[in-house]
């Protein structure tokens, strides 16, 4: 186990554009039945500003990730802005603040994910991240395209 301690700061930006009007991919994310299509079902799920969402899980034999969400801003079929920690284990992993914004464009919607992460020694990197990040957010669209 490295104990070396270490924070890497780090910012990406993801953009998708999805055939679906901006009120029906925010409900894919307010709506905890719609994200768990989508997102790892969570354990507790109050999308409120001030609320929690919580899930942990993992493969099994292996570690269990537990993400740690509270809703800091919420504009309804606009913009999401939340907290969370994700850990592995026993040791947290990083903290983010992720902005979500929803704009209409034509038929559909031009969705802006912005992750800013504080990664901590070395048990996550911003490039895993943000891949893991692309495939949810191509399996929204999925969602959303039903």
């Amino acid at each position: 186990m490295n104990n070396e301690r270490s924070v890497i700061h780090e910012t990406f930006v993801i953009e998708r554009k999805y055939q679906a009007a901006p009120a029906k991919v925010f409900s894919a994310w307010s709506d905890p039945e719609l994200k768990s299509a989508w997102f790892p079902k969570a354990d507790s799920f109050e999308f409120k500003v001030g609320g929690r969402e919580v899930n942990a899980g993992g493969p099994p034999d292996g570690p269990v990730f537990t993400f740690d969400a509270v809703y800091q801003e919420i504009a309804e079929n606009e913009r999401i802005v939340y907290t969370y920690t994700l850990d592995q284990g026993g040791s947290r992993m990083s903290i983010s603040v992720v902005s979500v914004q929803f704009q209409a464009s034509g038929q559909g919607t031009r969705l802006i994910y912005t992750e800013h992460g504080a990664f901590l020694d070395g048990l996550d990197t911003v490039s895993m991240r943000e891949h893991g990040t692309r495939i949810m957010l191509d399996k929204l669209g999925e969602v959303v395209a039903e």
